[in-house]
């Protein structure tokens, strides 16, 4: 009886610990368009996933996609091989999985970005290509139901030597999500365990 108490504790913990840390999510091809209504990235696939807890993709082929869509042009000019851009958020960001390798069939992640997103260039390599690097911020949900707040997104791009011209196909991009928004909120769940634990362990001791 103790053991199955006990079992029971430790299931409750684990979906903690499996959103106690960061998921990366790497995606590859599709195609980023952009202009003064905003970029937008489509048809990209989804080529790995590390620390969801549920399901790794590690596999070449697509185990979902990668969608994004950002606010209109605030400054700047996204052609630009030398100064940053500012765009408005909103939008949206979403992941979804085909439940390849354990993931869920549908959507992983469902968000929105919040604040202003940046487009910021930068010479690359030895071949004088010009990158650049977007990011921003988002709130979302999880395939769970768990809501992120306040997530960073950070995706690099490869343009070649003239830089971006108003499309280019995507290569990879990586990006990272934030699983704990909110540490206070975690704390006190597992305050709660702990103590729930406590009480288990002294009933079981009358």
């Amino acid at each position: 009886m103790k053991r199955i108490i006990w079992m029971a504790l430790l299931a409750l913990a684990l979906p903690v610990a499996a959103f106690a840390g960061n998921v990366d999510f790497s995606n590859n091809g599709g195609t980023l368009t952009g202009s003064s209504a905003g970029l937008t990235l489509s048809g990209s696939s989804l080529t790995g996933v590390t620390g969801l807890g549920m399901g790794t993709c590690s596999q070449v082929t697509s185990c979902g996609s990668l969608t994004f869509t950002t606010g209109s042009l605030i400054s700047g000019n996204l052609s630009s091989t030398t100064a940053s851009s500012i765009l408005n958020g909103g939008g949206s960001f979403v992941i979804n999985g085909n439940g390849s390798d354990g993931l869920p069939n549908g959507v992983i992640f469902n968000g929105a970005f919040v604040g202003n997103v940046t487009w910021t260039p930068f010479v690359c390599g030895s071949g004088g290509s010009v990158c650049y690097t977007m990011q921003g911020s988002i709130s979302g949900t999880w395939y769970n139901g768990t809501t992120v707040n306040g997530a960073t997104i950070q995706i690099t791009i490869n343009t070649g030597r003239n830089g971006f011209m108003g499309q280019v196909t995507l290569g990879s991009g990586d990006t990272i999500i934030g699983t704990v928004p909110e540490p206070g909120t975690l704390g006190l769940l597992g305050t709660g365990l702990v103590g729930l634990a406590g009480v288990v362990r002294r009933k079981l001791k009358v």
